[in-house]
């Protein structure tokens, strides 16, 4: 059985890591390179990172910033932002990166998800997807969840697999920086629709919506900014709380 993961995540804007409640009201935190180190330090398995504005400023990805972050952790990271061409690929991997997330790019030019796939391979592309409710249909939301595109979560997630996504980032709008737990209706759709790794987002509150989640088939990790960032929770507790739990976890 493999072992669920947990991977805090910096929302960076303007080189500062910031965090809101459903994707707006955003709050300056802290400085990602610290935050990063901290991490790398706490038992995280895995770190993303988030340039959140550059889709939406249709600007490239800050690397410096990403350099000197990547430069702190010895875990895998996943960086997304701004990417929109197979090149944005090669320049964040050469900052540091071990896996890509691509979510606006992605919508804007389908075709991307597969020519990273050939080139990098599957495990290195990321399909990450804010997603809402909308008349009662999982919708796919752009540019930092400010655009309903009209897709439908579960067709776009299909169809980014069956393009060579290695694993899919759920991001619920609804739940965002609410910490009222993660968005298992939606989770549990998305899961019944494909087989790669699962990561969720959106809604973790306390230890025990950790517990919950890994309860669900399908889902592979668990990943939360606020509640890490605010020390709020502790990573090797959450760890230990789990592996009590009966959660293969690495501790």
């Amino acid at each position: 059985m493999l072992a669920k993961r947990i991977i805090p995540c910096l929302d960076v804007k303007d080189g500062r890591v910031v965090k809101g409640m459903n994707f707006t009201g955003l709050r300056d935190i802290s400085d990602p390179v610290e935050l990063a180190r901290y991490y790398n330090d706490s038992g995280a398995d895995e770190l993303v990172f988030y340039d959140i504005t550059a889709s939406a400023e249709g600007r490239k990805l800050f690397t410096d910033i990403l350099k000197r972050t990547a430069a702190e952790v010895f875990i895998p990271l996943t960086v997304g932002g701004g990417i929109r061409t197979v090149d944005d690929f090669d320049r964040v991997l050469k900052c540091g990166a071990d896996k890509v997330s691509v979510n606006s790019g992605a919508i804007a030019n389908p075709s991307l998800i597969g020519e990273a796939a050939k080139k990098y391979g599957d495990q290195c592309v990321v399909l990450s997807m804010d997603v809402k409710r909308v008349n009662g249909q999982f919708r796919v939301f752009a540019k930092g969840g400010r655009e309903d595109t009209g897709l439908d979560a579960l067709d776009w997630a299909e169809r980014g697999v069956g393009n060579g996504a290695g694993e899919i980032v759920l991001n619920s709008i609804d739940t965002d920086g609410v910490k009222q737990g993660f968005d298992l209706e939606m989770l549990d759709a998305l899961a019944a629709r494909v087989s790669v790794p699962i990561i969720a987002s959106g809604g973790a509150g306390n230890m025990e919506h950790f517990a919950e989640l890994f309860t669900h088939p399908g889902i592979d990790a668990g990943l939360a900014a606020s509640i890490f960032h605010s020390r709020q929770v502790d990573i090797h507790e959450l760890k230990h709380f789990l592996r009590e739990k009966g959660v293969e976890m690495r501790v």
